[in-house]
């Protein structure tokens, strides 16, 4: 059970790009919740991020193996986090997507010292929750600049 918790349900085990597989298969999981409420999508993701950080812990000092790859619940959080910040629109859900992928590749700033300095699966996840935290607020600040340059963004307010 662990296991398919911690690599979302064997996504995880995808040979390349193990990241950004999860992070599809947490958009398209989590679209229907964010539809519903971005605030139940928002608790959800809280609550499996704190499951997640033990899960991770346990799994840590079992392996010896910090941060393994094919561990990708991380992604869930942060993709989640960044989805119920941008809300519920198609340009939303894309720019969320691309936004989290670009911090959590890059790193910048907070998210690569929590990354670097944060041991355990609260360095593991903390670092995609911020990474997800900024592309919400950079998806909203982009969507904002689209509706005042008059593009139809087909924005939701929920």
């Amino acid at each position: 059970m662990q296991e398919l918790f911690l690599t979302l349900f064997r996504i995880g085990f995808i040979k390349k790009a193990q990241g950004t597989w999860g992070s599809l298969f947490s958009l398209f999981i989590g679209i229907p919740i964010l539809y519903f409420s971005p605030s139940i999508l928002f608790a959800l993701s809280s609550l499996i991020g704190i499951i997640a950080i033990k899960q991770i812990d346990i799994y840590e000092s079992r392996t010896k193996i910090h941060d393994a790859k094919h561990i990708v619940v991380d992604e869930l959080v942060g993709m989640w986090i960044a989805m119920s910040i941008a809300g519920f629109s198609i340009v939303s859900i894309i720019f969320s997507f691309v936004f989290f992928r670009i911090y959590d590749i890059w790193k910048p700033s907070i998210i690569g010292k929590v990354d670097k300095y944060t041991k355990g699966g609260l360095g593991v996840v903390g670092d995609d929750a911020l990474a997800g935290f900024f592309a919400g607020i950079t998806t909203l600040i982009f969507i904002s600049i689209l509706s005042f340059f008059g593009f139809n963004t087909g924005f939701v307010n929920s």
